[in-house]
């Protein structure tokens, strides 16, 4: 209950915002300023959302299954736009299980992980899904044998987009360090704990 009187006050000056002829003078009085401040600004961020070119991949130690688990996923937006550049000016993603396989291959061709002394961690491909809003890629191998750690390639869409940035989160033993491939990024290493 705590949230309804705020969360009333949002619904309002949301309104007062869009269509300003409706709420009637005197309606946010009492409201704090620092409130009625946030209302455009959160709502001018839904007039530009995605405009960064952005994908997160998560690289799993997985202790329980004996697993290096690697999930890929990319906003279908983007996906969309890419595949008509990188397969066919007429791919659809959406509607064509081949484009999405296509796809799918071209990410796992665009990543990879190597050890420490530089041997590549071979992944096999799990499978591939479009979720919500996302495409999702899946990759897995058993787990390396002492790896003290990693070298990670993530190019998938730099060649379609300079700006998009790939971030990789490698888990293991509960602690989570983050990559971030942007601009001339190549290659980057985490020491794994």
């Amino acid at each position: 209950m705590i949230g309804r009187p705020l969360l009333k006050a949002t619904v309002l000056l949301a309104v007062s915002f869009t269509l300003p002829a409706i709420v009637p003078t005197g309606v946010l009085t009492g409201v704090p300023t620092a409130v009625q401040m946030m209302i455009p600004a959160s709502l001018s961020t839904g007039v530009h959302a995605h405009q960064q070119k952005a994908a997160i991949t998560r690289v799993v130690f997985n202790e329980r299954t004996g697993t290096l688990e690697v999930m890929h996923r990319f906003y279908l937006h983007d996906a969309e736009h890419a595949v008509r550049q990188l397969i066919d000016s007429d791919a659809d993603i959406i509607g064509n299980e081949q484009t999405r396989a296509q796809f799918a291959e071209y990410v796992q061709q665009q990543f990879s992980l190597k050890s420490a002394s530089g041997e590549a961690l071979v992944l096999s491909p799990v499978g591939h899904e479009i979720d919500g809003n996302f495409f999702w890629v899946y990759q897995e191998r058993t787990l390396p044998a002492n790896v003290t750690s990693l070298q990670v390639i993530h190019n998938a869409l730099r060649e379609v987009w300079p700006d998009q940035i790939n971030t990789v989160n490698v888990e293991r033993g509960g602690s989570v360090t983050t990559l971030t491939f942007q601009g001339s990024d190549e290659q980057l290493s985490v020491a794994l704990e």
